[in-house]
C-alpha cells in the first residue's frame, strides 16, 4: 500500500505529525505496536498527572483543618487510585482513537521496520508482514526508562516508571535513584500515599537542571514532606536476594546501606531506535539520537525523525512541535525552525516548578549584565488564601536591553503560569511592558509582575 506520509510511532510527536499532516492535504498511515497515544498518553504525562491528583486530594483531606474544616474519617485505597488513573490514560488513548478516524488516518497495527527506497515492513501480531511504502517516512519511536548496569529492572523489586504506575500493592518503603521530573514526581506521590521515601541524586542538586534557587527551595520542601534527600551520592550496587532491596550507597561520608521494599531507577531515558531498520536505510545516528536538519530531515532523503530520538529535549510537547514543523516544511509553507532556548519545562511533583530561558548561572556565564527579581508567594493573598504560601518566582533580565532572559518558579500551579514567560519571550517582550500590562488580583500570576518589579526596583507588596 501506498501512502503520502506514513508516521512510525503514535505518541505526542507521532499522532501530532499524522494529524496536522491530514490536514494539510497528505494520505496519512500510523504504524503503532502498542497503545495510542505512546507513553505519553499511556504510561507517562497523562496516568502520572491522575496519580499526582489523587495524592494532593488525599493531602488536602489530612490537612482540611487547616480550611476549618472538620473530617472524622477518612482513607485511600492505592488500588482504586492506581485503577482511575489506568482509566483516565484509557479515556485519553480512546480519544486519539476518534481523532485518527475524524481526521481520515490509518491507523496500521503492528511492529513497523524501516527499508530502503522509502518503504516498511509491519509484522501484525499474527506474525504476517505486509509492506508499505511513502513519499514520506517519519520515526516518532520515543524512548523508554533507561537501565544503568548497576541497578538492572527485573519489574518487581527494581522497577522503572512503567512498573511504578501499576503496582499491585503500596510499598512501605521505596528508594528513588534520580531526581529529575519522573523520580520527584513519583516520590511525590508515594510519599503523600504514606510511603517512605529516599532520593538518591549523583549531583549536588536536586532538580538540577533548574536553577539553583530553585534546587534549594524543592529540596526545602521535599524534606519537609518527610521525604529522605541524599545527593552527591550514588548506588554502587544493589541486592534483591532477600523480601525487598538493598541498595549500597556511595556517599561523602563513606558506603551507607539502605533498605527498601522497591527501588524505582529513573535515572533518565534510552531512545527506541535498535531493529527499526535504521542500518539498512543507512540513516545517522550519534550517541543514542537520529541525526536532523533543522526541519528533522536525516542524511537518507525521504526519511524524517521527531521527539525523543532525535538531539531536542525529550518532552512531550517538543514533539509535538517538531511534527508539526517537520510537515509543514515537507508541504513547502514557510516556517522557521524551532527555538530551543524557549522551551519551557515542567515538573508536577509538590510544589511544582516551571521554568522557561536561562538559569541565572547560564546568564552570568554568558556574560550578561543581570537584573534579578524574585517574590515569594508567601507575599501573595491567592496563595495564601488557597492555603499554599511556599514557593516564589524568579526573574531574570538583560540589564542593558531589558531582554527577557529566564523566568523560573516553584510553587502551587506554576506549570500553568509559564506559558505567560514563554509567549512573552517569542515576542520579545521586555520587562517593563510585563509590569505595563494589567495582571488580575487576586491571583498566582500576578507573582510573575510582581516579581519583575522587583528587579527594576518598582516592586509593591514586599
Amino acid at each position: 500500500m501506498k501512502y503520502d506520509i506514513i508516521v512510525l510511532g503514535s505518541g505526542p510527536g507521532g499522532y501530532v505529525t499524522a494529524i496536522r499532516a491530514s490536514q494539510l492535504g497528505f494520505k496519512v498511515a500510523v504504524v503503532e505496536k502498542e497503545n495510542l497515544g505512546g507513553v505519553c498518553l499511556n504510561w507517562g504525562c497523562i496516568p502520572t498527572k491522575a496519580l499526582l491528583k489523587s495524592a494532593q486530594v488525599f493531602e488536602y483531606l489530612k490537612h482540611a483543618s487547616d480550611y476549618g474544616l472538620s473530617v472524622s474519617s477518612f482513607d485511600k485505597d492505592f488500588g482504586a487510585v492506581i485503577a482511575r488513573s489506568r482509566g483516565v490514560a484509557d479515556g485519553m488513548s480512546k480519544g486519539v482513537q476518534f481523532l485518527m478516524k475524524k481526521n481520515k488516518i490509518d491507523v496500521i497495527e503492528g511492529y513497523g521496520t524501516l527499508k530502503p527506497g522509502k518503504k516498511m515492513d509491519v509484522k501484525a501480531a499474527d506474525g504476517k508482514v505486509t509492506e508499505y511504502s511513502a513519499d514520506y517516512i517519519i520515526i516518532a519511536t520515543g524512548a523508554r526508562s533507561r537501565e544503568l548496569p548497576n541497578l538492572p529492572q527485573d519489574g518487581k523489586k527494581v522497577i522503572g516508571y512503567r512498573q511504578a504506575m501499576t503496582l499491585p500493592q503500596q510499598p512501605k518503603k521505596m528508594i528513588v535513584v534520580g531526581s529529575g521530573a519522573i523520580g520527584v514526581e513519583f516520590a511525590s506521590f508515594y510519599n503523600s500515599m504514606g510511603t517512605e521515601v529516599t532520593i538518591i541524586e549523583f549531583l549536588p542538586n536536586v532538580v538540577p537542571v533548574e536553577d539553583e534557587d530553585i534546587s534549594k527551595q524543592f529540596e526545602r520542601s521535599l524534606k519537609k514532606a518527610g521525604i529522605t534527600v541524599m545527593t552527591n551520592s550514588s548506588v554502587e550496587r544493589i541486592d534483591t536476594s532477600g523480601n525487598g532491596v538493598k541498595a549500597f550507597v556511595k556517599t561523602a561520608k563513606g558506603e551507607e546501606v539502605i533498605e527498601a521494599d522497591i527501588l524505582l531507577s529513573a535515572v533518565g531515558i534510552k531512545t527506541n531506535i535498535e531493529n527499526i531498520g535504521l542500518e539498512a536505510v543507512g540513516i545517522a545516528v550519534d550517541r543514542d539520537k537520529i541525526l536532523v536538519n533543522d526541519f528533522y530531515q536525516t542524511n537518507i532523503p525521504g526519511y524524517y525523525a521527531i521527539g525523543d530520538v532525535t538531539p531536542g529535549q525529550a518532552l512531550a510537547h517538543v514533539a509535538s512541535a517538531e511534527g508539526i514543523l517537520c510537515v509543514e516544511k515537507i508541504k513547502g509553507l514557510h516556517v522557521e525552525p524551532l527555538d530551543y532556548g524557549n522551551v519551557p519545562g515542567c515538573t508536577y511533583a509538590t510544589p511544582e516548578i516551571a521554568s522557561v530561558g536561562l538559569t541565572e548561572k547560564q546568564a552570568k556565564d554568558k556574560g550578561f549584565e543581570l537584573k534579578i527579581g524574585k517574590f515569594p508567594f508567601s507575599a501573595s493573598g491567592k496563595a495564601k488564601a488557597s492555603g499554599t504560601p511556599d514557593g516564589f518566582v524568579k526573574v531574570i533580565f538583560d540589564a542593558k536591553y531589558g531582554e527577557w532572559l529566564g523566568c523560573h518558579m516553584i510553587g502551587a500551579g506554576v506549570t500553568d503560569m509559564i506559558a505567560e514567560a514563554v509567549v512573552a519571550r517569542k515576542l520579545e517582550t521586555t520587562g517593563h511592558e510585563i509590569l505595563k500590562a494589567i495582571h488580575p488580583h487576586p491571583t498566582m500570576s500576578e507573582a510573575v509582575m510582581e516579581a519583575v518589579a522587583d528587579a527594576y526596583g518598582e516592586v509593591i507588596h514586599l
